[in-house]
């Protein structure tokens, strides 16, 4: 069978690897200059969902690929540029750069009525492609376009600084002796606000709701790796909820004690903020946090309590809308922003041959999760593995979807959120 990967990020070199071992043609298209996604961005100075200061928020023994694990002279958790040279380290022992077009950006994917795949594609020089493919995996990840409050808050036009997004922010000494708010407390709006802090004059975080804010490490002990440990996977979930819950307890206290809100959910029922700084940053008075904006007023924010600063600049890390605009209308991603509908987060019942890899949420480290998705595929593309019918597919995937809309709500966000330990098991077993 012919197979195309799409990307060359960390899941697609997983699947590419997975694939090879298995003697699979394949080829795989990358649109940028070198493999390794969102972690070779910063180095290249490129915009995209990576910063200079991004680090690793997962443990380099899970996030490394299990039979090339990352060098023991590298931290635990390492910068960008270290991951991106592992990345490009595993491409050329896994013997896959010959099989990877790099500069090549997918236009269009479609299918015939006969099954296959026709998959345009252009290079760097403008010219066009359209090849045949029995299957195609799609890796390319889910930060892909920048998503805005819509509408931007009252009195958005008479503001005079710069308004962006995470996606355009790359270094925190361009913003160097300026007055920076930054809107959100997700994974990026920490790590930018806790960067501001250190070049900006004065760094303000403004927070809607609030989330569970985690540690890297409790006990001494990375939290994705607990999440994957034995001892913790076999407790009952509410057992796990109270342990974490006990241990952040003690590792941090209440969030209100810093001038955040309280989050009003139970953790493990929303995304969770993995930070080592930004609490401590808040403590030394680097990052101001305020509530919500509720408007804009000249070179004025003001917030929900009434209270005001003077901004040159606000950042926006309010997230990423999953956008897969070469693929057809009607597929499971490629609608509004409903839930993501795929059998073991993974396939597509009603298109034959389109697999996703990596298209989920897990709290700790993707890379083993996208590992045994890769090898599962491979077992599918080779023909070891029959899929079940559309219907039955379909009826994994309600159930699976009325589990998230009960713990989580249902959205596109929610609907791609994984367990570790009883996903890998679901994967292993299948």
């Amino acid at each position: 069978m012919s197979v195309c990967v799409i990307g060359a990020g960390l899941s697609g070199l997983a699947a590419g690897y997975a694939l090879r071992g298995r003697g699979i043609e394949f080829v795989c298209l990358e649109r940028a200059a070198d493999v390794g996604g969102i972690w070779r961005m910063p180095g290249a100075g490129e915009a995209g969902p990576a910063y200079r200061a991004l680090h690793l928020n997962s443990a380099k023994q899970l996030t490394g690929y299990a039979d090339f694990p990352m060098a023991a002279e590298l931290p635990l958790y390492p910068r960008h540029s270290d991951v991106a040279a592992y990345l490009r380290s595993f491409a050329e022992w896994a013997g896959l750069l010959p099989h990877i077009e790099l500069g090549t950006e997918v236009v269009s994917v479609r299918q015939g009525a006969d099954g296959v795949w026709s998959v345009t594609s252009r290079d760097a020089q403008g010219g066009e492609a359209v090849r045949r493919f029995d299957q195609v995996i799609v890796a390319s990840g889910h930060h892909s376009e920048p998503a805005l409050p819509d509408p931007l808050p009252p009195g958005a036009g008479s503001f005079g600084g710069r308004i962006l997004h995470s996606m355009d922010y790359l270094d925190g000494a361009e913003f160097a002796g300026q007055r920076v708010v930054v809107v959100g407390l997700g994974a990026s709006g920490v790590d930018i606000a806790a960067d501001l802090s250190r070049h900006a004059e004065r760094t303000v975080i403004s927070v809607r709701r609030g989330l569970h804010i985690v540690p890297k490490q409790l006990y001494g002990m990375s939290v994705d790796l607990i999440a994957e440990a034995s001892w913790f996977t076999e407790k009952p979930f509410e057992e796990q909820r109270r342990f974490v819950e006990e241990a952040l307890l003690v590792a941090r206290g209440r969030l209100s004690d810093y001038g955040l809100p309280e989050p009003d959910h139970p953790i493990f029922s929303s995304a969770v903020t993995i930070s080592d700084e930004i609490l401590s940053r808040i403590r030394h008075g680097a990052v101001v946090p305020k509530p919500a904006v509720a408007a804009l007023d000249g070179d004025r924010v003001c917030f929900a309590d009434g209270t005001s600063v003077e901004a040159d600049a606000i950042v926006y890390c309010t997230g990423f809308r999953m956008a897969f605009p070469f693929l057809p209308a009607g597929s499971p991603t490629a609608g509004p922003q409903g839930p993501v509908e795929l059998y073991r987060r993974i396939v597509a019942p009603d298109r034959p041959g389109l697999l996703f890899l990596g298209l989920i949420r897990p709290v700790g480290s993707i890379t083993r999760l996208v590992e045994a998705q890769a090898r599962w595929v491979a077992r599918i593309v080779d023909g070891e593995v029959a899929l079940p019918g559309a219907d039955v597919m379909r009826k994994e995937i309600d159930g699976y979807l009325g589990g998230i809309a009960t713990r989580y709500g249902l959205s596109a966000g929610t609907s791609v959120q994984v367990d570790v330990g009883s996903y890998l098991r679901e994967l292993r077993e299948a």
